[in-house]
């Protein structure tokens, strides 16, 4: 199910408020004016005043009120209008309101029956992420400290951030590098001392050919699994015509890529714990570093 259009207009409290409403009618397939008031900590009076809001003026064909469940739930013509409707949407909001038990009364019942594994994200000091939103808005020139790898004691960098991107795993600046003449990724837990805001930048982020370079990224089964087999992993990533097709930009390719566990450069000796591969690897690789 997708988004069938963008609402313009809508408070951010209340599209947040909306949001819950559509996930929680179409995921658990009943809404109470409770869930509205465990999650934002209203009266039963404004929950009230927010489904019917909802109802009345922007999707009044998506719920019906069930006298017998004592709820709303949703009809046969539901469209959401402020979710997209994916299920990772609904249980990491189950998982935010678990992270809520000890604070409001009834969420340690309700969603106790989730877990999600937590790896803690890399650390990003807020001395370093100021100057590089700062940077980012306003297309500013940052001189900065900075560790890798090849180089791991601190080396005094001049850098043109015009994006942060968080890639699942950790944070980094995609950034003009005036050492190398060229647009690079820095991870924000490599920066060391808090970065000087200089002036202004002509490397901005249109310059940016690998950012702006428009690539699909297509999964598909193993070749080498059977045909019974590659359906399963078909239905699992929702994949349609035996492949799944992914939007992506040439500078994220490499992170996509990760984040479905393919390396480009080696494959699994066993197709079951491949599982996967990207069909246009050959197309992709001017976007994998090396």
């Amino acid at each position: 199910m997708k988004r069938t259009q963008s609402i313009e207009g809508v408070r951010w409290d209340l599209a947040l408020r909306y949001r819950l409403i559509e996930t929680i009618a179409w995921w658990e397939g009943r809404l109470t004016t409770g869930h509205l008031m465990q999650s934002f900590g209203i009266s039963r009076q404004q929950a009230s005043k927010d489904i019917n809001t909802y109802i009345n003026e922007h999707a009044p064909q998506n719920l019906t009120y069930d006298r017998h469940l004592k709820g709303y739930v949703p009809s046969l013509s539901f469209r959401p209008l402020f979710i997209d409707g994916s299920a990772s949407a609904y249980l990491h909001l189950l998982d935010q309101n678990k992270q809520k038990e000890p604070h409001i009364e009834g969420l340690a019942l309700a969603y106790a029956h989730t877990e999600v594994l937590k790896v803690p994200d890399r650390s990003v000091r807020p001395e370093v992420l100021r100057p590089l939103l700062k940077a980012c808005r306003e297309g500013l020139r940052l001189e900065c400290e900075y560790v890798s790898l090849a180089n791991p004691k601190p080396e005094t960098r001049l850098i043109a951030p015009h994006t942060l991107v968080y890639t699942g795993m950790r944070w980094h600046a995609r950034a003009f590098c005036e050492k190398n003449l060229d647009y690079r990724d820095f991870v924000l837990s490599r920066f060391r001392d808090q970065p000087d805001v200089l002036d202004t930048s002509n490397y901005l982020r249109d310059q940016d050919a690998d950012w702006l370079a428009e690539v699909d990224v297509i999964i598909e089964p193993d070749p080498r699994l059977k045909p019974d087999q590659r359906k399963i992993i078909e239905v699992d990533y929702g994949m349609q015509d035996g492949s799944l097709v992914i939007p992506s930009r040439g500078a994220l390719v490499q992170y996509v890529l990760q984040r479905y566990q393919i390396d480009p450069n080696k494959v699994q000796a066993k197709a079951a714990a491949q599982q996967i591969v990207a069909a246009n690897l050959d197309e992709l690789r001017q976007w994998i570093y090396q």
